[in-house]
C-alpha cells in the first residue's frame, strides 16, 4: 500500500506540475460543469427531449445510476475512508492549485458519478455510449488535472460508479431489442400492395399524436386502404365491427390504429371473424405492437404489403357470461393503482423510483382480498396474469420473449404472512424480490379463481371489467393472426 500511495502523489505532481506550465482550456471548464451533476442531467434532459423510447429510457437509467453512485461515493465511501485532499509537493502554498486538508479525497464523487452516467447510457445505446463517454472521461481526468484528487480516487470513483450503473440491472432490466418469438400463422394472411383489402379503424382517443397526422400519414403508407375514423359520438365497437365486416367482403384483413384497449378490442373481432390482424402503434405504450417488432407505422404497413404474417396465442378470462380475450395482461387488486401512480411519476424521477413510490402508497391503504385460487384460498393483494413470459420479473414487466408458448405468466402478491407490506417492500428495495416468501411465480396453461365475492373489478390490458364470482384464465393457442415485420432471426 505504501508504494501505491507514493506511485499516486508522484503521477498527481506530474499532472499538477504540468498545469502550472500551461493551462488546458477545457478541462477545468468540464470540472465545473459537472459540479452538483449539473452536465448530467442536462445531458439527461437532452436526450428525453429527442422523443426517442430509447434515448429516453438511457436518460432515466443515467440519472438513476447517477443518484445511486453519488449517494454511495458521497456519503458512505468518503465517510467511510477520510483520506485528505493532495496537496501539490515543492510548490510554494501561492501557487498550489488547490489546498484543502480537511476535505475528503477518496473516492472521487465526480467521478463515480461520470462512469456511472456513461455507464448506465451505454446499457441502453451503445451508440450513445460512445457519445457521452470521451466527455466523462474527460470530466474524470479534470479531477486529477485541477489538482482536487489523487489519480487513484479517480479510478476508485470511476469503478464505483460503474459498478452501481450495471447494478441497477437487478432492478430494472436492459429491454430486449429482439422481437417476441411467434408461431407460424394460423390463417393465410394475403399480401396487400399499396393495402388495397385492408380495413383500417383508428381510434383518436389514443396516443399522443394528432389524429389528422395519423390519417396522412397511413394514406401516404397504404394509399389504397379503408381507413375508418372514429368519431367523438360513435360507438368503436359497432365501428369495429363493420369494418371486420367490409375486410371480409374484400377478402382481406382488419387493421387497427390505438392504444392497448383498442388493439384489444380489434383483436376479439379478427379471431372472432377468423381475419387477419394489422396492428398500426397508435397509443402511448404499445405493448403488443413493440413485442411484435411492429415500431412504427410503416412497419407494419410493409408488413401487411408484404404479407408477412405470425400466429399469436390469446388469452382468455372465462366466467359467467364474460369471455375477456387479452393480449397482454390480466389482473385483480392493487396492480392497476400500482401502474397508474407508476406512470403517473416515472418521467419526472425515474421507472423503478416511481415504482417503489407507488408500491408504498398502495400497499399503506390497500387491502388483502379473500380469493380461492385453484382451490386453495387465498390472502392476496394482486394477482397479475401475462399473456405470454413477461420480463423482467417484478411488478412492472415490460416485454416478452414469446408469444405463442401455451403459458400465462402468473404473479402472485400474498397479502397473509406477518409483516408482509414491510417485507415485500424491503424485498423490491433490496432486489431480492424474486426469493421472498411474499411474491411468486409461475407459468400455467391455465389458472382458476374462485370465490371472488370481495373482488369488485379486474382489468385486461387496460380496460376495467366487473368481475363474477369465479374466473378461469387459460389460452387459446395461435388464436389470432397478425402481420408483423419479416425479421429472418426470429422465425
Amino acid at each position: 500500500m505504501r508504494v501505491i500511495t507514493d506511485l499516486d502523489r508522484k503521477l498527481f505532481n506530474r499532472v499538477a506540475l504540468s498545469r502550472l506550465r500551461g493551462a488546458h482550456p477545457v478541462l477545468p471548464r468540464l470540472t465545473r460543469a459537472a459540479n452538483h451533476g449539473v452536465l448530467w442531467f442536462g445531458a439527461a434532459a437532452a436526450l428525453a427531449a429527442t422523443g426517442d423510447r430509447t434515448a429516453r429510457r438511457a436518460a432515466l437509467r443515467g440519472v438513476g445510476a447517477l443518484a445511486l453512485a453519488s449517494a454511495t461515493a458521497n456519503i458512505f465511501a468518503k465517510g467511510a475512508t477520510r483520506r485528505a485532499r493532495p496537496v501539490l509537493d515543492h510548490v510554494p502554498a501561492a501557487r498550489r492549485l488547490l489546498v484543502q486538508p480537511t476535505s475528503t479525497s477518496f473516492p472521487s464523487g465526480h467521478s463515480a458519478s461520470a462512469a456511472a452516467f456513461a455507464t448506465a447510457v451505454a446499457i441502453e445505446s451503445p451508440l450513445l455510449g460512445l457519445v457521452v463517454a470521451p466527455v466523462a472521461a474527460g470530466v474524470i481526468a479534470s479531477r486529477v488535472y485541477v489538482g482536487v484528487h489523487y489519480p487513484g480516487d479517480v479510478l476508485a470513483g470511476a469503478a464505483l460508479g460503474a459498478g452501481l450503473a450495471v447494478l441497477t440491472l437487478r432492478w430494472w432490466p436492459a429491454r430486449a431489442t429482439e422481437p417476441a418469438r411467434t408461431a407460424p400463422p394460423g390463417i393465410q394472411a394475403p399480401a396487400l400492395p399499396r393495402g388495397a383489402g385492408l380495413t383500417v379503424v383508428v381510434n383518436p382517443g389514443s396516443g399522443s399524436d394528432g389524429p389528422d397526422a395519423t390519417m396522412a400519414e397511413l394514406r401516404t403508407l397504404l394509399p389504397e386502404a379503408d381507413l375508418r375514423l372514429c368519431g367523438p359520438d360513435e360507438d368503436l365497437a359497432e365501428l369495429m365491427d363493420r369494418a371486420a365486416q367490409a375486410a371480409t367482403r374484400a377478402g382481406g384483413a382488419l387493421g387497427v390504429c390505438g392504444g392497448d384497449g383498442t388493439v384489444n378490442l380489434a383483436a376479439t373481432v379478427a379471431a372472432r371473424e377468423n381475419l387477419p390482424l394489422a396492428v398500426f402503434p397508435g397509443g402511448t405504450l404499445n405493448h403488443f405492437a413493440v413485442d411484435l417488432g411492429s415500431h412504427d407505422l410503416r412497419s407494419t404497413a410493409e408488413a401487411v404489403e408484404k404479407g408477412s404474417a405470425a400466429g399469436v396465442d390469446l388469452a382468455l378470462a372465462t366466467g359467467g357470461d364474460t369471455d375477456r380475450p387479452f393480449l397482454n395482461t390480466f389482473s385483480i387488486g392493487v396492480y392497476p393503482d400500482l401502474v397508474r401512480i407508476r406512470e403517473k411519476h416515472e418521467k419526472r424521477i425515474g421507472k423503478w423510483p416511481a415504482l417503489g413510490l407507488a408500491l408504498t402508497r398502495v400497499l399503506r391503504t390497500a387491502q388483502p382480498m379473500p380469493v380461492s385460487v385453484s382451490g386453495v384460498p387465498r390472502l392476496i393483494w394482486l394477482l397479475f396474469a401475462g399473456n405470454g413470459p413477461y420480463d423482467p420479473p417484478g411488478f412492472a414487466p415490460t416485454h416478452r420473449s414469446r408469444l405463442d408458448d401455451g403459458r400465462l405468466d402468473i404473479r402472485v402478491v400474498d397479502g397473509s404472512r406477518p409483516f408482509a407490506r414491510t417485507r415485500l417492500v424491503g424485498a423490491f428495495l433490496l432486489g431480492t424480490l424474486g426469493n421472498s416468501r411474499i411474491y411468486r411465480e409461475v407459468r400455467l396453461s391455465a389458472l382458476d379463481l374462485t370465490d371472488l365475492r370481495g373482488v369488485d373489478h379486474f382489468s385486461v390490458d387496460g380496460e376495467v371489467v366487473r368481475a363474477p364470482d369465479r374466473l378461469l384464465l387459460h389460452k387459446a393457442a395461435r388464436a389470432l393472426t397478425v402481420y408483423r415485420p419479416q425479421d429472418p432471426a426470429i422465425p
